[in-house]
């Protein structure tokens, strides 16, 4: 009983915060300061607006900074990033008569975009410096998926602002789910977070520091940076064994897929947690999702591919605690399975080296392959022989000088005698290479 009268409780605050009735009264949600020093007033004073700007890690000169402002409404972050020299995009989901008066009022230069924010991408807005998401949050459906893509346009910091619920759980972050007019009376809010759950879906977006600036009562910002901090390096660096692809340990990414990183790394610090780990490929930084000891001085590290990356090869580097920056390995994104031709130049078995013969079992071949492009791996080459496809367990890293060693091991079911190997690598296939396997 006492369950259900807090839950009633709980329902009436949400129906109760419903600022409609005042925006309409007043028109304007924020106050606009005009050139000849005359102010439209809003909800939001100027005083509470400079307030909260300055309570965000923006700096005061934007000039040659490009700003996007999601949700603008009535304009006021779009201007003041103006005034302070950035070039500004302003982006609702409908356009907004304020704007437009408060745009021709300010003289602004400003690029006013009337798009969902589900549709927001670098290919139709570019990449921006500094990006406020301000109000929005709780307004999606899809809270995280949205956060991702602020995340992909954001390549500095973003300022993430909503309403947020009391914390319910110490352990657990929550967030609350509104299906019709829970909160506010109104139809389009969606979602309430806890504080700890609004930190948590921006990390599990993909920014490396996430900072909470400001709790007041039911709204909380967040300051959310792609990169980590500038340090003084005052111990060894760790040795970066390994980058590969979380889920089937190849090498090559590819956009849009919610891609992770799986790395292994020797280092001789003890009991790292997943905040003392620092993984960063192409200069942007990510927060692991899962740190463990595998054995001595050794660590295995997954953490989401950071967005916004361009296509080709992209150095992946590590530091743990306050260690300089580990070794580099590359990985690919979205580069084609491109070659123009596959031969098989060697085969022989992986234990006994002899040519053209392999034991089975174990059933383990080395083979010498040229005409690879350095994005070949364990994932992308395909290897065949009596019917059966097989697994592909090693691809050397570059071509020598008598091709790239590929191992593969033969699945049971394979007979004794003569066989044909040929591999695959996109749409290449190489002739048959013969082997004897003998056992």
């Amino acid at each position: 009983m006492e369950t259900e009268t807090a839950a009633r409780e709980a329902l009436l605050l949400r129906r109760r915060r419903n600022l409609a009735a005042q925006l309409a009264e007043m028109g304007w949600y924020h106050s606009i300061e005009l050139p000849d020093g005359s102010v439209i007033p809003g909800l939001m004073t100027p005083e509470y607006l400079h307030r909260r700007m300055d309570l965000m890690p923006v700096p005061g000169d934007l000039s040659g900074k490009r700003v996007l402002d999601i949700g603008a409404w009535d304009g006021w972050f779009t201007f003041e990033s103006e005034r302070r020299g950035a070039s500004v995009t302003a982006l609702d989901c409908i356009e907004v008569d304020n704007f437009l008066k408060a745009r021709e009022l300010m003289k602004s230069r400003a690029d006013y975009q009337i798009m969902d924010v589900m549709e927001m991408s670098p290919q139709r807005l570019g990449y921006f410096d500094f990006v406020f998401f301000l109000g929005v949050l709780y307004h999606l459906k899809h809270p995280l998926a949205a956060l991702e893509k602020v995340c992909e346009l954001t390549r500095e910091l973003a300022i993430v602002e909503s309403w947020v619920v009391p914390d319910q759980s110490p352990v657990i972050p929550t967030m609350e789910f509104y299906e019709t007019t829970e909160l506010g009376d109104q139809l389009d809010n969606w979602v309430g977070p806890t504080v700890d759950c609004l930190m948590a879906l921006c990390r599990t977006a993909g920014f490396a520091r996430v900072e909470l600036l400001e709790p007041a009562g039911d709204r909380a910002c967040i300051a959310c940076w792609r990169k980590w901090p500038e340090f003084t390096p005052v111990s060894p660096p760790p040795q970066l064994v390994t980058a590969r692809h979380a889920w089937h340990s190849g090498i090559n990414f590819r956009t849009p897929r919610d891609e992770y990183v799986a790395v292994v790394v020797d280092s001789p610090e003890q009991n790292l947690d997943r905040f003392e780990v620092y993984p960063e490929v192409g200069g942007f930084g990510v927060i692991p999702i899962w740190v463990a000891s595998s054995a001595e001085n050794r660590w295995r590290v997954n953490f989401k591919l950071p967005l916004g990356l361009s296509l080709g090869w992209h150095d992946v580097r590590i530091r743990v605690r306050g260690s300089h920056w580990s070794n580099t390995v590359r990985i690919a994104l979205d580069l084609p399975l491109d070659t123009q031709g596959v031969h098989v130049v060697a085969v022989c078995d992986s234990h006994s080296w002899a040519q053209g013969v392999v034991n089975i079992p174990p059933g383990e071949i080395s083979a010498w392959v040229a005409g690879l492009p350095d994005n070949a791996d364990i994932q992308n080459v395909k290897a065949y022989a009596g019917g059966l496809r097989h697994d592909v367990t090693y691809v050397e890293p570059r071509e020598g000088v008598n091709g790239r060693q590929i191992n593969i091991r033969l699945r049971g079911g394979i007979a004794p005698g003569r066989h044909e190997l040929t591999l695959r690598f996109g749409s290449v296939q190489s002739a048959p290479a013969s082997f004897e396997a003998v056992g």
